[in-house]
């Protein structure tokens, strides 16, 4: 991927050069110019096409704080209600991610989500435990996780 956004910008210098105009908007043409070139020639690189990648990582990102937003609301409901009627528990959750980082950035994904908190991580990186302030079923939970911030991180790791 570094590869392929260094080319791009080799490539939007070249076409500077080429035009012998040095400002920002040939610079953009040429970088809009270096993206097509890079995408017609992507079979020849090992990673898939970066602009690709790029638009994994913000869906991702959306995808966290649509959960941010949704959570911090389902957590002021408990908050404010007259009497506490919630349900704490802990669950493990199976996740078909395998890199230390994917691990790790799920885990903190799930962490920095309000009501929820990743307590350990298994030995072998295949089970994470979580605590939940309010849990309900925990299949629901579970499927919840993993069609949305493990399927995200997937995406953004091919």
């Amino acid at each position: 991927m570094a590869f392929q956004i260094l080319l791009n910008i080799a490539l939007a210098f070249l076409w500077m050069f080429i035009k012998v105009s040095y400002d920002p908007i040939s610079f953009v043409k040429g970088y809009l110019f270096g993206l097509l070139v890079i995408f017609f020639f992507r079979r020849f690189f090992r990673s898939r096409f970066y602009l690709f990648r790029l638009w994994s990582f913000i869906k991702l990102t959306f995808i966290f704080l649509k959960e941010l937003v949704l959570s911090n609301i389902a957590i002021v409901k408990i908050v404010l209600k007259p009497k506490l009627e919630m349900r704490p528990g802990i669950f493990a959750l199976e996740t078909d991610l395998t890199k230390g980082w994917q691990i790790t950035l799920l885990s903190s994904l799930i962490t920095l989500t309000p009501g929820t908190l990743v307590i350990d991580v298994s030995e072998d990186n295949k089970i994470l435990f979580v605590h939940a302030m309010d849990i309900g079923e925990v299949e629901e939970e579970i499927n919840s996780i993993k069609n949305t911030f493990e399927r995200a991180i997937l995406e953004v790791s091919r």
